[in-house]
């Protein structure tokens, strides 16, 4: 089986060999398992760091220019670019037996329309977004979500989405992604919610991710007298910032900013943590937040994208808007209930340790052999 994948992610040569970004290739190396040939589409350059990590399969890459429209004359460059890749995206997606379209994304946009014109391949869509059909987002991620949707236009293809929607047309499948294995599955250490708490945030040091309300809300529920601790993992462009805060008012004691660390070292917080925090704006499918679950540590986030879903409407977790106040409000209602945070945090477990990589690798094997 000859498998195209197209996508934003760039792939970068390296000694030889074909990278991208890790959490991509982690998946892709599972989806490369089950087939035979891989053809990956996608730019080739890139100008910023990322973490990146090598195909254990490696595919042929077929090169096309990155689309911009953050400025007028990348518009413009970009609005003539895109007959060029639509025409090498029809080429490719005429020579292949499966096509996989990784959305949103502007190249993913292009390859909702051109394969149209192949109603009779196999395909697979994956949609990494939010797809929350009352979701205020761009025009093209609308645009996507609509063209993969019609089954008028979009034929023989599942489209594999975050959480479980009302009203959807056939071909949307709801779905997961998994970060630990059946054999890493173990009796999470029974917390204590009434002596002191340990909160983590772990992601990206960025606006999206709401890192600073994280640390004023723990800021808050000390100044009300709850001993806590906040453990923030990760690095971005407002770490600067958060350091400046914690060290201006004093909050060195129970607030440390450790950077990015290795896997285990984040695994092994998350092992002991009461709370995982992380009020975001958006999200897909937070891997954070199963991992969290996956350790009996209780998420306290957002209600964003498939999120809800993923906590039981609260069953599993706790769910706080935006804000300060009422953010801080709600978590001291959660925490006078020890007896309904340890079950919380069972539910979570239970629930998380059923997404293991090894149930999604049978998935995938499933979506390339059923079609």
């Amino acid at each position: 089986m000859r498998f195209l994948i197209i996508t934003n992610a760039p792939t970068l040569k390296r000694k030889g060999e074909q990278h991208a970004y890790a959490p991509y290739v982690n998946e892709m190396d599972i989806w490369f398992k089950h087939v035979d040939d891989v053809v990956i589409v996608s730019p080739t350059s890139y100008d910023q760091e990322l973490l990146l990590s090598s195909f254990k399969k490696q595919p042929k890459v077929v090169s096309i220019p990155s689309l911009n429209f953050t400025t007028f004359y990348n518009m413009v460059k970009s609005v003539f670019l895109v007959p060029k890749i639509a025409i090498k995206l029809a080429v490719q997606m005429k020579k292949a037996d499966h096509i996989h379209l990784r959305c949103p994304g502007n190249i993913g946009l292009i390859g909702c329309f051109v394969q149209i014109l192949f109603p009779k391949k196999m395909k697979t869509a994956k949609y990494a977004g939010n797809w929350n059909p009352e979701a205020k987002q761009p025009r093209s991620y609308q645009l996507q979500k609509k063209l993969l949707s019609n089954t008028m236009l979009t034929k023989n293809i599942q489209v594999l989405v975050y959480g479980d929607w009302k009203n959807q047309t056939k071909n949307i499948k709801a779905f997961f992604t998994a970060t630990f294995k059946n054999f890493e599955i173990e009796e999470p250490i029974k917390r204590n919610y009434n002596g002191e708490l340990k909160f983590v945030f772990i992601g990206s040091l960025v606006k999206g991710k709401r890192p600073l309300l994280s640390i004023k809300i723990v800021e808050e529920l000390c100044k009300q007298g709850k001993k806590i601790r906040l453990d923030v993992f990760g690095d971005g462009t407002l770490k600067e910032e958060l350091q400046d805060y914690v060290n201006e008012r004093n909050l060195e004691a129970y607030i440390v900013l450790h950077g990015n660390r290795e896997k285990e070292v984040v695994k092994k917080a998350l092992k002991t943590a009461h709370f995982l925090i992380l009020p975001s704006k958006s999200e897909g499918w937070p891997k954070v937040v199963a991992e969290a679950m996956f350790f009996g540590t209780i998420p306290i986030v957002t209600q964003v994208s498939c999120v809800p879903y993923m906590l039981g409407y609260g069953k599993r977790g706790i769910l706080i808007e935006p804000k300060l106040e009422e953010a801080v409000s709600h978590v001291v209602s959660e925490l006078k209930n020890a007896e309904a945070l340890q079950l919380k945090a069972k539910e979570g477990v239970k629930w998380s340790q059923h997404y293991t990589l090894d149930l999604f690798e049978s998935e995938i094997a499933k979506l390339v052999k059923s079609q």
